[in-house]
């Protein structure tokens, strides 16, 4: 019984289910995360690259022939109960040139200081014609301390993948204002006023984060909708054929 509730409420951390609305504190940003993996998945096939990995929350999402995760042996968190295949130093990827059909990043980049050098290692190993999906926060708060560096507009984003040689072909916002808002509220209730002591908080989730939960889901949509303040951006980027 405990076996089987502990796995209801990992698979809720990163997937849209009714146990993650009364569980998941971070439910609407992870529901928009969810839903803008789940629309562009697709584009992704072959061999695929899972950059920064962790657990491998989504690869169920991905048809693809082979799926190998990487990530840095020295982060913000340890690396118990992750999948990671191979590791690496940071700086070089160990993979030769034009080694994958595709790659995946999510909330990885915020994470990574020399961003520039990384984009050209993911650029390098990506075949030409290949596909990139990624995705990066615009509002949350500081988390993997002190390996958190960055936070990207929409604009800011795009022009960082082109700059670096790739075609932005699609890209997704995954909450709007009013979403946004009750969701940062939501996290503030569970992580500064609710007990520390985790089951505790995990127990007084449903009487006082899913009320805050279903309130955002409501009037997000029922209010007027703006895009200007939202939790992710989620995009597809290709490698031209002659890259």
């Amino acid at each position: 019984m405990i076996a089987t509730i502990k796995k209801l409420y990992n698979k809720s951390l990163f997937q849209p289910t009714w146990f993650g609305l009364f569980f998941n504190p971070f439910y609407i940003i992870r529901r928009g995360l969810f839903r803008g993996i789940s629309r562009l998945s697709g584009r992704l096939h072959g061999r695929l690259l899972d950059f920064g990995c962790g657990s491998k929350p989504y690869r169920f999402l991905f048809d693809v022939t082979e799926y190998i995760g990487t990530d840095v042996e020295v982060s913000g968190h340890d690396h118990l109960n992750e999948d990671i295949d191979v590791y690496y130093d940071g700086k070089t990827l160990p993979f030769p040139d034009a080694s994958f059909d595709s790659i995946f990043s999510s909330e990885v980049f915020e994470h990574v200081f020399n961003l520039s050098e990384i984009l050209d290692e993911l650029h390098r190993v990506l075949k030409p014609g290949g596909h990139m999906l990624v995705t990066v926060p615009f509002v949350w708060d500081e988390h993997e301390i002190p390996y958190d560096f960055a936070r990207y507009t929409s604009f800011g984003i795009r022009h960082i993948l082109t700059e670096k040689g790739f075609t932005v072909q699609e890209d997704i916002k995954t909450t709007n204002y009013v979403a946004t808002l009750c969701q940062m509220w939501a996290a503030y209730v569970y992580q500064h006023i609710l007990p520390k002591n985790k089951v505790l908080r995990i127990a007084l989730t449903p009487l006082f984060i899913t009320p805050i939960t279903v309130c955002g889901l409501i009037f997000s949509a029922l209010l007027p909708r703006n895009m200007n303040f939202f939790h992710n951006n989620v995009l597809v980027v290709q490698k031209p054929h002659n890259g």
